[in-house]
């Protein structure tokens, strides 16, 4: 590794913070800060049922209905659903040409809080499915666009929506400005934690987010054990909650018996240990597989495969460990930006989760074979998701805002601040493109939803509400 900076001259061979700054503001003349609030549907706009149904190819058949009937509920959750056909409308909208690790589905609810290996409960992105490098503003985009949507679903104002779009991307673009002017360490050690968010909340707010931390302390592998399991013939058994959690012998188009499936598990467990740290694998030495079931998760990922394992330290059945097991499929993002450095998706997903989160789960890691990437984590670790349609309107604009900060310490950590601050500049031409950008784009979210009911309805496609 070279550690000298300094050329035969003594000036130093890296870019300063003001040069990189200067570069980013000179990509405005090729892609100008205004231009990233045009929106239209192309004449030749692929079907968003198709995408959809093309997204399906791989997924638990029997599932799919039910991915298509949480889509169906709302806009809003036609919009969780369908990443794949707003990566396909993005690519066709002005890229500033600034890259970062970004998460490629970056809307409100893929959002909360959860638990550092310290025990500090922090908020921060939460889902790295589709996460890949790319063009930071595509993240920025989808967040706006699902302030959008879900600002209507909730019943606010035009007015209201707009100004929640345009104070959450000033809320990233000061953060970015901040983090621009911090030494590397600095900005890599920052975090957004709920004393710093307490700090920022008025004294309603203050109380919300001290009843969030104990509903969050209960939120761990001990504190959900007698809701998700039970006692049978003796033994400890995740409980069935069909079609959400079931234990089968029918993993994909593969016929298995209970035994061979418990084999190929074990496989894939094995192989999942050897990517942890060795202080890792000597904590999870000390428990023992004890069952595993299938379970549904999500909008968007309901029916790729996902599995809760339980797992038990010692003999006095009062120590639970819960994983959750995650297949991770090509990102949305390919087709645009190129395959992963990784050959493996589930490596894809967690050394992304790792680059963009200040502080990643102790159990994450990564597993493959012949059938499938999966990545694994704990299932509970204090983790924390609000519900959005119940916030006033107020709570919401303080909640994106929060969303757009995680999001810019994201994509500071593993990209250049002071490239994307010049870019930015001091003026808000920013953030009145993204808030035209994202009323358009939840008219065309909107069309799209009426566009799988009437699917639905004509029968091309088949879907169940399941809650």
């Amino acid at each position: 590794m070279t550690v000298s900076t300094s050329s035969s001259e003594g000036t130093s061979t890296y870019p300063t913070r003001a040069e990189r700054y200067a570069a980013g503001k000179a990509l405005r003349a090729k892609t100008p800060r205004s231009s990233h609030g045009e929106w239209a549907a192309a004449s030749d706009r692929p079907d968003p049922i198709s995408l959809l149904e093309e997204s399906n190819r791989t997924r638990v058949p029997e599932l799919v209905p039910i991915r298509y009937g949480r889509m169906s509920i709302s806009p809003f959750t036609f919009l969780r659903g369908s990443a794949i056909v707003m990566a396909s409308d993005l690519a066709k909208t002005p890229i500033s040409g600034i890259k970062v690790q970004i998460c490629g589905d970056a809307h409100v609810s893929n959002f909360g809080g959860f638990a550092t290996p310290e025990r500090n409960l922090v908020f921060d992105v939460n889902d790295f499915d589709e996460t890949l490098p790319g063009p930071w503003e595509w993240d920025v985009k989808r967040l706006a666009a699902s302030i959008v949507v879900a600002g209507r679903q909730n019943g606010y104002t035009a007015q209201e929506n707009r100004q929640a779009v345009v104070g959450s991307v000033q809320e990233y673009h000061t953060m970015m400005q901040r983090m621009a002017s911090m030494c590397a360490l600095d900005a890599w050690y920052q975090h957004i934690d709920f004393k710093q968010l307490m700090g920022m909340a008025k004294p309603k707010g203050q109380k919300i987010l001290q009843k969030d931390e104990r509903k969050a302390s209960r939120s761990t592998s001990e504190g959900v054990f007698p809701k998700l399991a039970e006692v049978v013939d003796g033994q400890y058994r995740i409980k069935d909650e069909p079609p959400l959690i079931v234990h089968v012998a029918d993993q994909g188009d593969v016929k298995k018996t209970e035994e061979h499936e418990a084999a190929w598990i074990k496989d894939y467990f094995t192989a999942y240990v050897e990517t942890l740290p060795d202080d890792r694998k000597v904590l999870l030495g000390r428990y023992h597989f004890v069952d595993f079931a299938r379970k549904v998760v999500g909008v968007g990922s309901v029916g790729t495969r996902c599995w809760v394992f339980l797992l038990m330290a010692g003999g006095d059945g009062d120590d639970p460990l819960f994983l959750q097991v995650k297949e991770a499929d090509a990102s949305t993002l390919e087709p645009y930006f190129g395959q992963s450095a990784y050959a493996h998706h589930g490596e894809r997903v967690v050394q992304g989760q790792r680059l963009m989160q200040e502080a990643s789960d102790i159990f994450l890691g990564w597993t493959h074979g012949d059938e499938a990437d999966l990545y694994l984590r704990q299932l509970r670790d204090m983790k924390l998701s609000e519900d959005i349609s119940t916030m006033t309107r107020k709570e919401f604009d303080q909640y994106t805002g929060w969303c757009a900060m995680a999001l810019a310490r994201a994509h500071a950590r593993c990209g250049d601040p002071a490239q994307i601050s010049g870019y930015l500049g001091n003026s808000v031409l920013f953030e009145q493109a993204i808030a035209l950008f994202a009323e358009a784009y939840a008219d065309q979210t909107e069309r799209d939803h009426a566009a799988l009911l009437a699917a639905i309805k004509e029968g091309r496609i088949k879907a169940e509400v399941d809650v």
